[in-house]
């Protein structure tokens, strides 16, 4: 459906750049540009606010790709980032 977009909302967005500024610090958090793709968060989006985030990989193929590698040191930060989202958000 062309009403499919991904849409950040801002407090969950807010919410979700505080967290991780937490764990990974200010220096590594991005914003990115817009991309096109296919994603079905759109719809959970429309449903309830929310913000789509990505963690980062380092230097590796796209995560649809056969060369994709994930790297494991990054699961400490992907946790952490989601332990520190609710520890901040039930601190509001």
């Amino acid at each position: 459906s062309s009403d499919a977009v991904v849409f950040n909302h801002a407090a969950p967005t807010e919410l979700a750049i505080r967290a991780a500024k937490d764990v990974a610090g200010e220096d590594n958090v991005h914003e990115t540009p817009p991309v096109l793709g296919g994603e079905d968060f759109s719809y959970m989006a429309k449903a309830r606010p929310g913000a789509f985030v990505w963690c980062g990989n380092g230097d590796s193929a796209g995560l649809h790709h056969a060369a994709y590698d994930f790297n494991d040191e990054a699961i400490p930060y992907g946790t952490s980032f989601w332990i520190k989202l609710v520890e901040n958000t039930l601190k509001v």
